[in-house]
């Protein structure tokens, strides 16, 4: 077997997802007790990876410093500085691809099911899809038979309804290197990006062989509602349950180290990360982040970020690490007003 190199894009700004990425890299977001970027390097340490390249952005020192606290890898973390397209950040690992390395390139914000290791024992180049329901919202391959014909990036005629999910498998992939070269250096966009889409349609233009396979699940992290559906998603299939003196449980739930909870009912579909206080309140379908207290609420389909304070709400929340938010009991403020 070549030496088979993971190429891991994470530089995006994650901007559908602020204000929660405003502090944190998008993939370091935990869902179900850990970080989107910790189920997607789980999977691939079960691989015979030779090396991992982090193309890395906003939020850069965090991911790398995250990856050298809690992995042994052989990592290069590359810095894309401007944000060009999926290509260009691929493109962005070529002084690290020897001329036969095979890559496995995997977007950092999507978690899948698919079979690894079948995919990187494949002969020809594999390109991993989902039959979807609206193609043009994503790259888009074309078939003929077993074999790759055509790819589109966001087309609006899809020639089918295979979409491109963010999992290759790239045998020889100097030459996908080659092709993102000759994309760049003619200036070929699509959408104002260099797209991986357009160079692996070059290749295939230009006779390399390209098959597809179909995931079975394809589970995007890049808004609020998908991440919570993910949430969802993983707490199902890893079947959380805790039990907490006074306070009913309803499974499947994820609670971390050093939470408090009292007076309250969790879940289900809910995620609390460490050190949290949880006082006199009702939660469901919904990610609490480290530190923070929420006192006399009740939370459904909620992302409350890190070390904030939520009490007496009674509604729908999605604010960032920091934050405060006070309801306070109207009924007393005005007792409180006539006694002045």
């Amino acid at each position: 077997m070549e030496n088979i190199i993971a190429v891991l894009p994470v530089a995006g700004f994650g901007k559908r997802l602020r204000p929660h990425t405003l502090t944190k890299a998008k993939v370091l977001l935990t869902i179900a007790g850990k970080p989107i970027l910790s189920y997607i390097i789980d999977e691939l340490l079960n691989l015979p990876i030779n090396e991992f390249i982090f193309i890395v952005g906003h939020c850069g020192k965090q991911i790398e410093t995250f990856i050298q606290d809690n992995y042994s890898l052989n990592a290069q973390f590359v810095y894309q500085e401007e944000q060009r397209g999926l290509g260009h950040a691929v493109y962005l690992s070529k002084d690290f691809i020897e001329p036969d390395d095979d890559m496995l390139i995997i977007l950092g914000d999507t978690l899948f099911e698919a079979d690894l290791t079948a995919i990187i024992a494949s002969d020809i180049s594999l390109i991993g899809v989902k039959e979807v329901k609206d193609p043009s919202r994503f790259g888009v391959v074309q078939m003929k038979q077993d074999r790759v014909q055509n790819l589109v990036e966001k087309p609006n005629k899809p020639p089918s309804n295979l979409a491109i999910v963010g999992i290759y498998f790239i045998k020889q992939s100097m030459q996908l290197i080659q092709a993102l070269e000759y994309t760049i250096s003619r200036g070929i966009t699509t959408k104002g990006e260099i797209q991986l889409t357009d160079a692996l349609h070059y290749l295939v233009q230009q006779g390399n062989q390209m098959s597809v396979f179909k995931v079975q699940g394809w589970f995007d992290c890049g808004k609020p509602e998908t991440l919570l559906a993910t949430n969802r998603y993983l707490l199902e299939k890893y079947h959380h349950t805790t039990a907490i003196e006074g306070s009913p449980v309803k499974p499947p739930v994820f609670i971390g180290n050093g939470v408090t909870i009292e007076g309250s009912t969790i879940g289900p579909f809910v995620s609390i990360s460490d050190g949290c206080i949880i006082e006199d309140t009702i939660i469901s379908n919904s990610i609490v982040y480290d530190n923070s207290v929420i006192k006399s609420c009740n939370l459904v389909n909620s992302i409350i970020g890190s070390s904030s304070v939520v009490k007496g709400a009674n509604q729908m929340l999605n604010i960032g690490d920091f934050s405060t938010i006070v309801h306070f009991n109207e009924e007393r403020t005005k007792q409180n007003e006539k006694g002045d």
